[in-house]
């Protein structure tokens, strides 16, 4: 399995706008390019996959054991030329001090050779020594490239070669001057998503050929190519003989926010996910559950207080009833009312809070949830989460009933989240869906219960 690791010094280095390009580039030559994203990011694999036209998997410690993350890879990268693990901030930042959740470690446990992306602004002699120190600090690290980016001119470009050729043995396998036109515009809380944009594959196109022309695509693919063989044992697929479910799934510019994998788990699940178009559908097709991801449902508030017709169907199905979860963006399409920037809209109505925008984070990064017993998953081990958002969600009555209690992070109030009603689930965190600890599995159990009394 020939991988690369794409790394780089610190984060805002322009790895992700790179590993877009390569994957570009590579697809555009007619190779088979499985993207990978480390950490806890909807983003920039959504942009990762359209490049490389393969679903992008995310990696992360926190998330998944150290065998669900090699069985993950070994799954995804079978049958790729290539695959490439973008990083997360830089190639030894992590939350332990030990470095074990580290972007290092992820390349470690995976055998990946790692190519640097150093942003070189400014830089010139000044680049051996970070070079040097950071093939020192690990050794078990083997840095198997560099790619020089924001390069200032040709003879800057000539000036960093011919210092790190004499001070190093790291291959420049790219020089990537700077370019405004790579740039893709930023919002509140990263890259803007590309199911947002309607020109995303001409922007990608463009990143493309631009990285291609900088970038030494050949020496990409041999570094892939000796990257050491990999053992992973995979578990064989488990036999379903459970009825097929019909899962609705909220999916359009304004919701967009699943991990692959747990698309890929849901399918496997023996459920066909039908896509609900928040914007446009007039009604709530006949499904056996709903599912709400995060996304930007601010961007779009008019769009969607607009669609009076299915906000209401939604609302009767989950008041009737009808097993739903949703995730942050979702949470705030599902209460009374969405504010921002001096505007207020109508939402569905069935959380009887109000979600207000604010200019700065309320809840961000890694965090952890503890089953608080009243929850109708019936779960109970501590549960690893992440949460990214802005807003948070006011005016719910004292005697709302949480699922979780918050161990780590805000959730919706600092101290809980998983707000409940009927059979809805909804809360700020951001959970894996697949795993013995996902979301997935307790909520298809909701779905099949529901389902078969309502046929009795």
């Amino acid at each position: 399995m020939p991988r690369v690791f794409i790394s780089a010094a610190h984060k805002s280095s322009g790895k992700t706008t790179l590993t877009l390009g390569l994957c570009a580039a590579l697809h555009a030559r007619g190779h088979a390019v499985q993207p990978f994203k480390k950490g806890p990011d909807y983003i920039d694999p959504l942009w990762l996959g359209m490049a490389a036209q393969r679903p992008c998997y995310n990696l992360d410690f926190h998330m998944m054991q150290r065998d669900e993350i090699e069985q993950q890879f070994a799954r995804a990268a079978s049958g790729a030329r290539i695959s490439l693990i973008e990083g997360n901030k830089g190639l030894y930042d992590g939350l332990d001090l030990d470095g074990s959740n580290s972007n290092a470690a992820l390349a470690k446990l995976l055998g990946a050779p790692v190519v640097l992306v150093i942003d070189a602004r400014g830089m010139t002699r000044g680049v051996a020594p970070l070079i040097l120190g950071y093939q020192a600090f690990d050794p078990e690290i083997r840095i198997a490239g560099v790619i020089l980016n924001n390069l200032g001119g040709s003879r800057h470009e000539s000036k960093l070669r011919a210092v790190i050729e004499h001070y190093t043995d790291v291959e420049v396998i790219g020089a990537v001057q700077h370019d405004a036109s790579l740039q893709i515009a930023e919002r509140h809380l990263g890259l803007v998503p590309a199911n947002e944009q309607g020109a995303a594959r001409a922007r990608i196109q463009h990143v493309g050929e631009r990285v291609a022309a900088q970038v030494n695509l050949d020496r990409l693919l041999a570094i892939g190519d000796s990257a050491p063989e990999l053992s992973i044992a995979l578990p064989r697929d488990a036999e379903t003989s459970a009825e097929r479910l019909r899962i609705g799934i909220a999916h359009d510019q304004a919701f967009g926010f699943y991990y692959s994998e747990d698309l890929d788990t849901l399918r496997a699940a023996n459920v066909e996910l039908v896509d609900i178009d928040t914007l446009h559908a007039q009604a709530m097709p006949e499904v056996d559950g709903l599912i709400i991801g995060g996304g930007f449902p601010e961007m779009l508030m008019a769009e969607l207080e607009a669609n009076a017709s299915l906000r209401t169907s939604i609302r009767r199905a989950i008041e009737g009833g009808l097993p739903a979860y949703a995730e942050c963006g979702g949470l705030m399409y599902l209460s009374q009312r969405l504010s921002w920037q001096g505007q207020t809209r109508e939402m569905v109505g069935v959380v009887p809070g109000d979600t207000v925008m604010h200019e700065r984070p309320v809840g961000r990064g890694y965090a952890r949830l503890q089953p608080t017993g009243d929850d109708r998953w019936q779960e109970t081990a501590s549960i690893p989460a992440h949460e990214f958002h802005y807003s948070s969600l006011e005016n719910l009555p004292a005697d709302s009933m949480y699922a979780y209690q918050v161990t780590r992070g805000h959730g919706i109030d600092g101290q809980h989240d998983g707000y409940q009603r009927h059979n809805l689930l909804a809360g700020y965190m951001h959970r894996r869906g697949a795993g013995a600890q996902g979301w997935i599995a307790p909520f298809l159990k909701q779905v099949r219960v529901h389902k078969a009394r309502a046929t009795d």
